[in-house]
C-alpha cells in the first residue's frame, strides 16, 4: 500500500535502502504459516511486537508486508523502522513541497473500475496466460493485483465475472489503503482534483 510513498520519501529525503539477501527457507516458512488465518494472526502479532511503528501502516491481512518486516529483522537484527531512520542520516538533498491529489471517492472508484475494464480489453488475460505457461513457480510480479486474480481464473477457481469483480474490488481496496497511508503523513499539501488548472 505504501510503495509510492516510500519512493517519494527515497527521493526527497535521500533515503538509501541497503541491499539484503534473504533466507529463502525462512521466507517459505513464513509464507506457509501465513496461509492459515491463525498462522497469519500470529505472524502479525509478532511483527507488531518487533516493529510497532511500521505495523501502523500494514493491514493484518497483508501477508507480503508482514513477512517482510519479520525477514528484515531476522536478517539485520534491526527493525524496518530503525533502518529507515539510519538511511535518513544524510538528510534531504532538496528544498521541497509534497502535494497529494484528493478525489471524490465515488469518482475515484468509477475511474478504477474503468481502468480495470481497459486492462482486460487490452489483453491482460492473454498476457498472464503466456507467463503462466512458462513458469513452474510464479514470479513475484504475478502476486500483483490483476495478475493473481487472472491466475485464479485460469485455474478455474473463479469465473470470468468473479475475476473481473475481484480485480476491481482489490484495486479499490488498494487505493483506499494508499489514501490512508498518505493521510497519516501530515507533510502533504492536499489539492482538490476538481479544481485543476487547464490551459
Amino acid at each position: 500500500m505504501e510503495e509510492l510513498g516510500l519512493y517519494i520519501n527515497s527521493l526527497v529525503y535521500g533515503i538509501e535502502y541497503q541491499d539484503m539477501e534473504f533466507d529463502l527457507n525462512y521466507r517459505n516458512f513464513l509464507l506457509e504459516k501465513a496461509e492459515t488465518e491463525e498462522g497469519l494472526f500470529k505472524l502479525y502479532n509478532e511483527a507488531c511486537r518487533i516493529d510497532s511503528k511500521s505495523m501502523e501502516f500494514i493491514s493484518p491481512n497483508d501477508k507480503k508486508r508482514i513477512c517482510r518486516v519479520l525477514e528484515i529483522y531476522k536478517e539485520t537484527g534491526k527493525t524496518k523502522t530503525e533502518l529507515e531512520i539510519l538511511s535518513r542520516k544524510n538528510g534531504p538533498k532538496y528544498d521541497f513541497v509534497k502535494f497529494a491529489m484528493n478525489m471524490d471517492r465515488e469518482k475515484l472508484y468509477e475511474s478504477i473500475n474503468k481502468r480495470v475494464d481497459i486492462m482486460i480489453e487490452s489483453g491482460l488475460v492473454e498476457e498472464v496466460k503466456n507467463i503462466y505457461s512458462k513458469y513452474n513457480e510464479y514470479p513475484t510480479a504475478m502476486q500483483a493485483i490483476g495478475y493473481k486474480e487472472v491466475v485464479e481464473f485460469l485455474e478455474n477457481k473463479l469465473t470470468y465475472e468473479e475475476m473481473l469483480e475481484k480485480i476491481k474490488q482489490e484495486s479499490r481496496r488498494y487505493a483506499k489503503r494508499q489514501l490512508t497511508w498518505f493521510r497519516k503523513n501530515n507533510d502533504y499539501v492536499w489539492l482538490d482534483s476538481t479544481n485543476r488548472i487547464t490551459k
